[in-house]
């Protein structure tokens, strides 16, 4: 735990915020070990946000165990990659999560974090929507209530024109595409933020699992595109997150925001 954490639980012990109890079980929230996992309850104070919980080959036992852990810290909870099946399980025995079943996550029906800012979640098409809404449920966990625009790729080029006008309010710009990845580099010509490319996995046989667009991506001659690796919208959320993060700081600490 940061000392300049221990300083701010101590001092709310001295103006009487929090009792001797509250304050010993915070002092306690070192790494916990479990079965198959060591918690890292204080990473929300040095990176800014918790511990998210890859669902893809953990129990839905351990889920709820870390998920139980994470509430008792008062931390909100987020779980990628988790099936229906391990859903079921953990939203059996929790009452204040939620499952969405496209996305495959699984976190608290409401944060105790909020963000000022706007992030546009942008996807090319139907078989994207996966991978774009963990890019949503992510942001959401965030304390970020998304902009989302589905379905306006490169082959119907009247469907993005529609739209730059709602892309222009955006502070960052994530898009999600498959098949060549074309998207995101005519998505950064129109506006001035940074756009976070998502490569999917989607697409015929040279497409070869998302490597073409992948690649597409990182050559894009937009200047402000920037790429996560394939699928990756946890990722692309995450960092889009930590940008808002920063600007709603300093949108706080500005004078003109007296």
């Amino acid at each position: 735990m940061s000392d300049l954490r221990i300083i701010e639980i101590l001092n709310a012990l001295a103006d009487g915020s929090k009792s001797v109890s509250e304050v010993s079980e915070l002092l306690s929230l070192a790494p916990q070990a479990m079965a198959e996992v060591t918690l890292d309850l204080d990473r929300i104070d040095r990176c800014g946000f918790p511990e998210v919980v890859y669902g893809e080959n953990k129990s839905a036992e351990t889920i709820v165990d870390i998920f139980e852990a994470l509430r008792k810290a008062n931390q909100p909870l987020l779980a990628t990659r988790v099936t229906e099946e391990k859903a079921s399980v953990v939203c059996g025995q929790l009452s204040d999560v939620s499952y969405n079943t496209v996305a495959r996550t699984i976190r608290s029906r409401e944060s105790n974090l909020q963000l000022k800012g706007v992030v546009a979640v942008v996807s090319a098409g139907t078989s994207d929507l996966p991978v774009a809404e963990e890019c949503v449920e992510t942001l959401r966990w965030m304390g970020v209530e998304p902009l989302v625009i589905h379905d306006i790729g490169v082959a119907g080029p009247e469907r993005l024109l529609q739209n730059v006008d709602r892309l222009r309010t955006a502070d960052v710009v994530i898009v999600v595409a498959g098949m060549e990845g074309a998207l995101p580099s005519v998505v950064g010509g129109h506006v001035d933020v940074p756009v976070i490319a998502v490569p999917t996995s989607g697409g015929y046989g040279a497409a070869r699992g998302g490597m073409a667009a992948l690649l597409g991506m990182l050559n894009s001659c937009a200047s402000n595109v920037t790429v996560v690796n394939i699928d990756a919208g946890f990722k692309a959320a995450f960092v889009a997150g930590t940008f808002v993060r920063q600007l709603s700081r300093r949108l706080k600490s500005s004078p003109d925001s007296e």
